[in-house]
């Protein structure tokens, strides 16, 4: 599967823009690990862009949602590591998280989320201004992002992050298609 066959899909998928920003948002963040953790950057990026793919099919049943994204991720032709990662990134079906794949989805998921109400409070709202000590500070905020899953992001020390310099990472690699996110 190629990355313009995985975003064709999303766009059959899904209609609603700000889910598209986020899947892109998340793939930018999963390449950047893959890079930082000498992994499959195509693999984990694929994996971060197609983690959503059914969230309007399954009209955000959290019971079925990730079960029809991992077998459409499949059909797409993604590994089975991939549709694994997919699968158990929604905590509801209690798969336990094995591989690094596993771990990097689950905790960059949120983390785009919080990222994004950072740069959405500045008056510009863009992404440029915004540093990672002060993404830092609303992580502790609870009712900033409210739906950022803290102890999802938190889970990043499973990858050998502290947070500060997980946020940092994250930051850095949503800046870097600030434009696609129209941030």
């Amino acid at each position: 599967m190629t990355r313009e066959e995985a975003l064709d899909s999303i766009k059959a998928n899904i209609e609603d823009k700000n889910t598209i920003k986020h899947m892109l948002a998340t793939e930018a963040i999963m390449r950047a690990l893959a890079r930082r953790l000498g992994e499959n950057e195509e693999e984990w990026g694929l994996t971060g862009l197609l983690h959503d793919i059914d969230l309007e099919l399954t009209e955000g049943d959290m019971n079925t949602h990730s079960r029809l994204g991992a077998d459409l991720a499949r059909e797409l032709g993604a590994s089975e590591a991939m549709a694994h990662a997919i699968l158990c990134h929604n905590q509801t079906h209690s798969v336990p998280l094995e591989t690094r794949l596993d771990k990097a989805l689950y905790c960059a998921d949120p983390l785009t989320g919080l990222i994004i109400a950072a740069a959405l409070v500045r008056p510009d709202k863009k992404l440029a201004g915004v540093e990672a000590r002060s993404v830092g500070k609303r992580f502790k905020e609870k009712s900033f992002a409210a739906g950022a899953n803290r102890e999802q992001i938190s889970q990043c020390t499973e990858l050998g992050f502290e947070l500060g310099e997980f946020i940092e990472l994250g930051l850095g690699a949503m800046k870097g298609i600030a434009p696609s996110l129209g941030l």
